[in-house]
């Protein structure tokens, strides 16, 4: 069967051999009890995390390097990753963090048929992701947490080497506005967050997506992320072997006041630090 999940639409025969994505199935790097989501997500335990391993976009400067693209991971079946689902929430996690699943969602909905979590069930995703991938989850998805990284097609094809992900993210978020909002006080039951990761010298795109955020979904709970750390493979790329400055961090905090944003999370100076990644060593 040739894979079309995610938008590269690779056509790999999955059964066989590994697609785009760099994985034939599902293969987790690391689940546990993750302290650092934001407060609507991780308020009391901490979030059950699942790091799937593989990803269609693969961002040079990817904190998740191991995981993105060495697909360093283990191996499950749909019923040993309902056995880690199970242990998460026994374990008092506040939600089901399903982080970067884009490239298994069948394995993921099969999984969740026979699993079906107590607790809020998160899709931490890239923002690059097919309708497709996303109408076979929907059922079985309580929030949606995308990142929106890139507007500019130089930028996006200079980082990732897909050109499209504005476009793509673009319709996958308004795909995922449509989850009704259930909220307990903050914490969020049902719908939508999103995410920006502010990049070295990328302040002005920055600016463009947060206006697309607001064009598409209207007010939601944002997250404007100062944690961006050289990391990855970016020994071509001199702009971003540096941190954020002060200065380009409180212009894009600025702007999404202006735009009318009114439940922002922000981060601090200390975020930026390899120290907040996990370890992958289980």
């Amino acid at each position: 069967m040739q894979c079309r999940l995610c938008p590269l639409a690779c056509g790999a025969d999955r059964s066989k051999r590994a697609g785009a994505c760099g994985v034939t199935g599902i293969s987790v790097a690391k689940s546990y009890l993750h302290p650092y989501e934001e407060p609507p997500i991780c308020h009391t335990n901490g979030s059950g995390a699942v790091f799937f391993t593989g990803c269609s976009l693969r961002c040079v400067f990817c904190q998740n390097y191991e995981l993105s693209h060495a697909t360093r991971g283990k191996p499950l079946t749909a019923r040993e990753l309902c056995d880690v689902f199970a242990d998460l929430e026994a374990r008092g996690a506040d939600v089901l963090d399903l982080v970067t699943p884009d490239h298994i969602a069948d394995r993921l909905a099969e999984a969740l048929r026979m699993y079906r979590p107590h607790i809020p069930v998160v899709y931490n995703s890239s923002g690059y992701c097919s309708l497709s991938a996303l109408e076979l989850l929907d059922p079985y998805i309580d929030v949606y947490l995308p990142d929106f990284k890139f507007l500019s097609p130089d930028l996006s094809a200079r980082y990732t080497r897909r050109s499209d992900y504005g476009e793509i993210a673009s319709r996958a978020l308004t795909f995922m506005a449509k989850k009704p909002v259930l909220r307990e006080g903050v914490k969020l039951l049902s719908g939508l967050m999103v995410r920006h990761l502010v990049l070295p010298g990328c302040t002005s795109d920055s600016l463009r997506v947060l206006g697309r955020v607001w064009e598409i979904a209207g007010d939601v709970p944002l997250s404007v992320m100062r944690q961006y750390t050289p990391a990855g493979d970016i020994a071509a790329f001199p702009e971003l072997q540096r941190r954020v400055t002060a200065r380009e961090y409180r212009r894009v905090v600025d702007h999404a006041l202006a735009l009318g944003f009114t439940e922002i999370y922000t981060q601090d100076k200390a975020s930026a630090d390899l120290a907040f990644v996990p370890k992958w060593d289980d």
